[in-house]
């Protein structure tokens, strides 16, 4: 299994989705991570192993909940899954839709599945070529689920591995056993799931060549955009949407970000007709919107996010964006949710 060249990776906006369904408020796991509190809100975001790894130590330790990775799996179900997850639902069988997962992964992230075959066992092994410590164990569980689902769904039986290996310890957890429907091994040299051989051979009926003909070249073309960051105007905006509440919006701060000189950002945003300062204002303007679309975060912490010393620079700001006072734009993105649940 190819290794990933660069410890970049991300935390997909579906998953913060099925954490925010789970009942945990992304704000507060990014706090408790050291990260910026809107980063969940920054689609282009990636991040390091070493972000993600506490990511996920936040989550567990505000969950404080051992079955945790089953709240988020049940949050995927009602918020939407990856579109890599639902296109392998229409693989050949188990190991093609295991298979094309593994390309994906590939492509946008930090982790890797490397996969081991004998004596009629099968096993797919997580590993994180950057790591520097043991991965969280909801991280492992949640990877480890998602596949399994992806087979139980594909075929249409409850497949279930021979036995899960973890590195981390234990204790054994019945919520989780019953689940995998096999037994947890603690204390292992890796984290593994091992599978009957037979079972990645087991067909499913949904297949359709023509579905993974039509969307697996749309789904190559979004991973390798991602990867290579969008345009630079896009990449400076991530930056900035990251940085603004520290008070450091400067050139030179988004050019280190960026593994750049100032003098080659400078350049590179100039060849694509903006400003630094325009892309600041447009960071502000989209961030300040995705901020307030969200009711359970007050005005004033809007201000402060958004890096401003008070809430009269804001509203100034805002009417000259919007037309309207951030509470009247709140107001009637209200009146807006009514009217279409009306409709519909």
């Amino acid at each position: 299994m190819t290794s990933p060249v660069m410890d970049r990776g991300r935390f997909p906006p579906t998953l913060w989705r099925a954490v925010r369904s789970a009942g945990l408020e992304p704000p507060k796991i990014l706090r408790a991570a050291g990260l910026p509190s809107t980063l969940h809100l920054d689609a282009a975001a990636t991040l390091s192993t070493a972000q993600l790894f506490a990511i996920w130590r936040a989550l567990e330790t505000i969950a404080d909940d051992p079955a945790v990775a089953l709240r988020l799996l049940d949050g995927a179900d009602r918020c939407g899954h990856q579109p890599a997850f639902i296109s392998a639902l229409y693989a050949s069988d188990f190991r093609d839709a295991i298979q094309r997962i593994e390309r994906f992964k590939r492509m946008g992230a930090c982790e890797v599945f490397r996969t081991e075959e004998a004596n009629g066992r099968w096993t797919i092994i997580k590993e994180w070529p950057f790591a520097t410590e043991a991965e969280p164990a909801v991280s492992v569980d949640l990877s480890f689920m998602f596949l399994l689902e992806l087979g139980r769904r594909g075929t249409g039986r409850r497949i279930s591995p021979a036995r899960i290996e973890c590195q981390r310890d234990g204790p054994a957890n019945r919520e989780l056993e019953d689940y995998y429907g096999a037994p947890l091994v603690f204390a292992a040299p890796r984290n593994a799931m091992i599978f009957h051989a037979e079972d990645l051979a087991a067909p499913f009926p949904g297949h359709s060549p023509e579905f993974l003909d039509l969307v697996t070249p749309g789904l190559a073309a979004a991973f390798a955009e991602i990867h290579e960051g969008h345009t630079i105007a896009d990449r400076v905006k991530s930056v900035l949407k990251r940085s603004l509440a520290s008070g450091r919006p400067e050139v030179a701060h988004v050019a280190r970000d960026l593994g750049m000189s100032e003098r080659t950002l400078q350049r590179r945003i100039t060849d694509e007709a903006t400003t630094f300062r325009a892309l600041l204002s447009d960071a502000r303007r989209e961030l300040s919107q995705q901020l307030l679309a969200d009711p359970a975060i007050h005005i004033d912490e809007v201000t402060y996010l958004l890096g401003y010393q008070d809430t009269t620079s804001f509203y100034r700001a805002f009417k000259d964006w919007a037309g309207v006072s951030p509470g009247e734009w709140r107001s009637g993105l209200g009146t807006e949710s009514q009217t279409s649940e009306v409709l519909h």
